[in-house]
């Protein structure tokens, strides 16, 4: 049976990404500074926040999985785009190589992570596709926060990206 692997999701996030990079350079670093929402949880005010979240998210997990102490961020401004997607592919750089050189029977072995104020013990595999989808969750909330203030993009469900293949096209009429 054919199974959806971390290449796979790899691959429909950054087509994602880049569908969001083109979106923001067209419509200007305005939606960026819209709010986040009155009910969130009061970690991000815009959304420009969480794009940042979104793509520091993967770096701490891979500083976490790689032994490294965790990096901070906030340097990186959440009202230019340019520097954000600048960030994210290098984050994403980051990850990809760690996953390309992550040793087969690594990948099942359980490690033990503090976050959050616990404690847990989880595998790199499990890991991986918490950040991939973490970013799809993200970017779905974003897309709702837009589209609540008028600002539509095309469609950007896995079903219409080029990942595993298949075609699809408008009907006229």
């Amino acid at each position: 049976m054919p199974v959806l692997t971390a290449d796979d999701l790899l691959q429909y996030t950054e087509w994602e990404r880049s569908k969001w990079q083109v979106w923001f350079q067209e419509h200007g670093a305005a939606p960026l500074k819209m709010s986040a929402g009155a009910h969130g949880d009061g970690r991000f005010q815009t959304v420009g926040e969480v794009v940042r979240h979104i793509f520091s998210g993967e770096r701490r997990y891979f500083e976490r999985l790689t032994d490294r102490a965790l990096s901070d961020p906030s340097t990186i401004r959440t009202d230019d785009i340019d520097a954000l997607f600048e960030f994210g592919r290098q984050c994403r750089k980051e990850f990809r190589e760690y996953i390309k050189t992550l040793p087969n029977q690594d990948w099942d072995a359980p490690k033990q992570f503090s976050f959050m104020n616990m404690t847990m013990k989880l595998t790199p595999r499990k890991i991986i596709f918490q950040v991939l989808l973490h970013e799809t969750r993200h970017w779905a909330q974003i897309a709702t926060i837009l589209r609540l203030q008028g600002l539509v993009g095309d469609p950007q469900d896995f079903l219409f990206s080029p990942v595993l293949g298949g075609e699809f096209s408008k009907e006229e009429g």
